[in-house]
C-alpha cells in the first residue's frame, strides 16, 4: 500500500494507521508531497512503516532504473491520500501531475482512498464541493467525508479529518475487495446490537452483544457501493466510530427497533437482522425506580413480537431478507428452522460458545444457509473479514457478482 501524505495538521493521525498496519505485515510505502514535509518528518512514517519514504526530491533525481511514479503505481493494491488538501483534490480532478504524489496517481490503476482535511470556510467553497463530487464520479477513488468539530485554526464547523480508525476500516475494506463496487446501487438496511427491556427506569432484560458484527457489515456494504442504513441497539461509541457515510438510527427496545425497521423497509433492497433482539419482555413497566424490598420474586414476561417474521410478510419479492442465529452446541439445526420458520432468503448461524468468538469478540465465524443450497462454512476470521465473505456468498446466491461505479458524497 502506497501512503499519500498532504499538507495538513492531520498528518499526524497517519503515525497511527502506518504503524497499525505495519505490525499487521502490511507492506506500506510512505510517500511525502513537499508540504506534507512541514508538519511530519519523513523519518518518523519510515520509521513506523519499516520502509523508506519517497519525496518529490526522489522523484526528480537522475533515475537508476525505470521511473519511481511507475515503479510505485504498478506495484501498489492501494493508494490512500491523507489529508487530501484543495489544492491536491482539484489536481485529481483535472488529471495534473506535477509532484511524485500526483504522477503515481496517474501511473497507477489501484483503487484510491481519499480523506479531505481543511478549514470549513475553505471546505465549504462552490469549487471545491464541485471538485470533491466531481472526483466521486471516477470509481477509482473512494471518499472518506470529513467530520465537524474544533478545527486546528479554532474554527468550529466541518472539516476535520476522519480519526485513524475510520481509516483502517476503509483499508481493509479495499484491500479485501479490491476496490469493486458489486453493490452499487443498493440500499442496504441493517439491524445490529441488543435490545434492553426496560421493567423499571435503571434495569432491563438485555443481552451481552456488542453490534460488532453489524457494524463490519455496514462497513463493508458502504466500501461495495451500496447505501446503507444501520439500526442499532444501545452500543459504545467507540464501536460506531469507524461508520462514515452510514445512517444511524438509534434505538433501545425491541419495539422501537420495529418500529424502525418497518420505517426503512420500503426503501431497502436487502435487510441483514444482525441484532440480538429479546424474546421476552417485562409484562409491567414501573414508571419509577423500584426499591429492593419491593422487587417482584417472579417477574411476569410477556413475548417480543417476532421482527424477522414480520418483515418477511412485509417485505416484496425482489427484496432479500438475511437473519442471523446465534447458537451454542448443534448450530445447523435451529438455524434451518429459522430459516423456514421466519421465511428468510438466508441465515447466518453463528456459534457463541467456541474461543475467540461470540458476543463482543473481534473474531467470528458461521455457517450460511440458503434455501435448496448446502450449508457454507466460513472459518474464524476477523468480523469485518467475515462480513466480505458472507457477501461474496449471498451476491453469488442472489444475483451474481456485479461490477459498476458509486459516487461517494
Amino acid at each position: 500500500m502506497l501512503l499519500g501524505l498532504g499538507g495538513g495538521i492531520a498528518a499526524y493521525k497517519l503515525c497511527e494507521v502506518a504503524s497499525t498496519l505495519a505490525q499487521r505485515d502490511i507492506s506500506v510505502r510512505p510517500l511525502f508531497t513537499a508540504a506534507a514535509q512541514r508538519f511530519i518528518t519523513p523519518l518518523t512514517l519510515a520509521t513506523l512503516c519499516r520502509h523508506r519514504a519517497y519525496t518529490d526530491e526522489d522523484f526528480w533525481q537522475a533515475s537508476q532504473g525505470r521511473p519511481l511514479h511507475i515503479e510505485l503505481g504498478e506495484w501498489a493494491d492501494l493508494l490512500v491520500i491523507a489529508p487530501l488538501t484543495a489544492n491536491t483534490l482539484g489536481k485529481l480532478v483535472y488529471g495534473m501531475a506535477d509532484n511524485l504524489l500526483t504522477n503515481t496517481v496517474l501511473a497507477s490503476t489501484c483503487p484510491v482512498l481519499v480523506a479531505p482535511a481543511m478549514n470549513t470556510d475553505m471546505w465549504e467553497q462552490v469549487s471545491v464541493q464541485r471538485n470533491w463530487r466531481q472526483l466521486g464520479q471516477d470509481p477509482r477513488f473512494h471518499g472518506l467525508d470529513p467530520g465537524a468539530g474544533r478545527l486546528a485554526c479554532d474554527r468550529v464547523g466541518t472539516g476535520r479529518m476522519v480519526e485513524p480508525a475510520v481509516l483502517i476500516a476503509a483499508i481493509d475494506a479495499l484491500l479485501m475487495t479490491g476496490g469493486r463496487r458489486d453493490l452499487a446501487g443498493k440500499q442496504i438496511l441493517i439491524s445490529t446490537g441488543s435490545t434492553r427491556e426496560y421493567w423499571d427506569p435503571v434495569r432491563f432484560i438485555g443481552n451481552p452483544a456488542s453490534g460488532k458484527m453489524g457494524v463490519a457489515l455496514a462497513l463493508a456494504a458502504r466500501f461495495r457501493g451500496a447505501q446503507v442504513t444501520l439500526v442499532h441497539g444501545p452500543m459504545a461509541a467507540a464501536d460506531l466510530a469507524p461508520l462514515n457515510q452510514v445512517q444511524l438510527v438509534p434505538v433501545a427496545s425491541a419495539a422501537e427497533m420495529e418500529a424502525a425497521l418497518i420505517n426503512a423497509l420500503p426503501l431497502a433492497d436487502w435487510v441483514i437482522m444482525a441484532a440480538a433482539i429479546a424474546d421476552v419482555k417485562p409484562r409491567h413497566q414501573a414508571t419509577e425506580k423500584l426499591p429492593k424490598a419491593a422487587l417482584p420474586e417472579a417477574l411476569p414476561l410477556a413475548p417480543v413480537p417476532d421482527i424477522a417474521a414480520r418483515l418477511s410478510q412485509l417485505k416484496t419479492p425482489q427484496q432479500k431478507l438475511i437473519g442471523f442465529a446465534a447458537q451454542t452446541g448443534d448450530i445447523l439445526a435451529p438455524a434451518q428452522a429459522k430459516l423456514v420458520h421466519k421465511g428468510l432468503d438466508a441465515i447466518v448461524a453463528n456459534p457463541i460458545d467456541q474461543p475467540q468468538g461470540g458476543f463482543g469478540s473481534e473474531m467470528n465465524q458461521a455457517m450460511i444457509l440458503m434455501p435448496g443450497r448446502p450449508p457454507v462454512p466460513l472459518p474464524l476470521v476477523p468480523k469485518w473479514q467475515l462480513a466480505h465473505q458472507i457477501y461474496d456468498v449471498v451476491l453469488n446466491h442472489f444475483i451474481g457478482t456485479h461490477l459498476g461505479p458509486s459516487p461517494f458524497g
